[in-house]
Parts: C-alpha cells; structure tokens; sequence
C-alpha cells in the first residue's frame, strides 16, 4: 500500500457548541473508563530483550483503531463527542530506526446529544500526516512505543508547523475534499430536523502512546492538541468558532494496532473486516 500518513481524525469540528438548542433531553454522562480493556497475557510469551528485538517485534501492517474524546459546552450542558477512526499503520524499521506510517479510511461520530455528524471518507482520506519516528523504549519490563505530533494541515496551505490562521477568509484555504466548497465539508444534523453543513480547515497535531502485549497488539492512548477554523457554513447558526477541548482521560482516548496480513491494504477491505479486527464503537 501506498504509505501515507493520515492522522487520526480528530474532528473536533463536528464538536459544535454555543448553536444547539436549550430545552432538548439532558446530555447523557461519559461511558466508564477504560473503554477497552488490555488483553490477557500468553504465559508462552517471551518479551524482546533488548530495543533491537521490540523493534523487530513491532515492525509490521496493522489495522488502525483509535478513539478521541472531546467536550464542549452548551446551552442544553456539556456537548461530549467521541470521534472514532479507521485506518492503516505501517512500522518500518529504516536506518536502524523504527518509523510510523499512517493512512485512515473512515471516521464516525458519537454524540451525547441528539445530533449525527458525518464527515466523508474522501475527507477523511485527504488528510495526510507526516511519518515519524517513534521512540522504543522499555519500562517497568514492558515495551513502549511513543510517537511524537508531526502537525499536518487539512483544507489549508501552508506551513503545518505554525500555528493555524484563524482567518476564514485566508487565501490558503482549499478544497481539500473536492467537493467544491471550502475546506473540509461536515454534515450534522440536529434534533433529526435541521441539516446544514459546515466548512472547516484544521491543523491535525496528535501523538501516541502504546505497549506492545503478548497478542502482537499496540494498545494505548491519543493525546489530541488539534487546532480548528470554522470557514463558513450552509446555516447562520452553523457558521460559528468552535475547537473544542480534548477530554484529559486516557482511557476514553484509546488506540489500538492490531497486526494484519500484509495483503490486507485497501480501505474497502479493512473496513469489510471491521468486526474481526475492531471492539465495538463506543456509545453514550
């Protein structure tokens, strides 16, 4: 497959705030964390014993599953949103180095409220982070992968390693999505009764956290410091500022690799494999 990084989407675009409706069905609360649990230990397994070995035991294709949490606030109570995302990461160990390539597929969206988002795979697929490498290290006799925010802009030019514009009238501002509007396009609708859409340009900035277990998985957590630009909207009511915060528990952020065969490398697959491959979705 073609090694692309696409970060995971965030979206906290479609974590609207100050224009939903006050009067509507209480917010529901946050699920319990963790959302998953870790995987139960082979006692068969023997653990790298060295950085060169987890490396070795890391390099490989795995399906991409993470979850970001974020909330906001509204006149009906907190707007709490899961933004959960599909894709495909690639290890490679180059120059002696262990280096992360991502490439995501599709993204949905849970909300606490009555409200249903929908941001298109081909958005989705447009954005296309920078690969990295990761750091593997070792503690407390477990092997850790941490890989560090390599900001990636999505609906704007530019220079992804300063910070976002906040201008929507910014000449940067692109059709990442083809669909000839501005920026990134986001469906919503609320109440089950006004649809509207919204444009946006984001600057991606996210890092991972994971262990390596006994099953072959990468599993921990998505820290998500994401900067967001409303470009404009079909609705008045749509067309406001909005960048909403991370929710701060690891354990409503989670990310999980799950090695795969190599053959496996097409976004129409991964997801015909959804159910084999991923937990189920997180609900409110």
């Amino acid at each position: 497959m073609v090694k692309v990084s696409l970060p995971k989407v965030t979206l906290a675009a479609v974590a609207f705030g100050s224009f939903l409706l006050a009067g509507c069905t209480s917010p529901k609360p946050w699920p319990d964390s963790p959302l998953y649990e870790a995987p139960a230990g082979n006692p068969d397994w023997e653990a790298p014993a060295n950085r060169k070995e987890a490396m070795a035991a890391m390099a490989g294709h795995y399906a991409h599953y993470d979850v970001v949490a974020y909330q906001g606030e509204t006149p009906n109570g907190p707007l709490s949103t899961f933004i959960v995302s599909y894709g495909f990461t690639d290890l490679v160990i180059e120059e002696g180095e262990l280096v992360e390539y991502d490439c995501f597929c599709h993204a949905e969206h849970k909300a606490n409220q009555n409200m249903t988002t929908t941001f298109p795979d081909a958005a989705t697929r447009a954005i296309l982070p920078r690969s990295a490498v990761v750091e593997v290290y070792e503690e407390d006799g477990a092997w850790n992968l941490f890989r560090p925010a390599t900001p990636t802009l999505i609906g704007i030019g530019g220079n992804p390693d300063v910070p976002l514009s906040m201008d929507p009238a910014d000449p940067l501002i692109k059709d990442d999505d083809n669909d000839g509007k501005p920026g990134v396009t986001v469906f919503i609708t609320l109440f089950g009764l006004i649809r509207g859409e919204i444009y946006i340009a984001r600057r991606e900035i996210f890092q991972n956290d994971l262990t390596l277990y006994s099953d072959g998985s990468l599993r921990g957590s998505v820290r998500d410091d994401s900067e967001q630009l409303v470009v404009g909207a079909s609705l008045d009511i749509l067309n406001a500022p909005n960048n909403p915060d991370q929710w701060p528990d690891p354990g409503l952020n989670p990310i999980l690799l799950i090695p795969i065969p190599e053959d496996i490398d097409t976004c129409e697959e991964l997801m015909a494999h959804r159910e084999a491959f991923f937990p189920p979705e997180p609900e409110f």
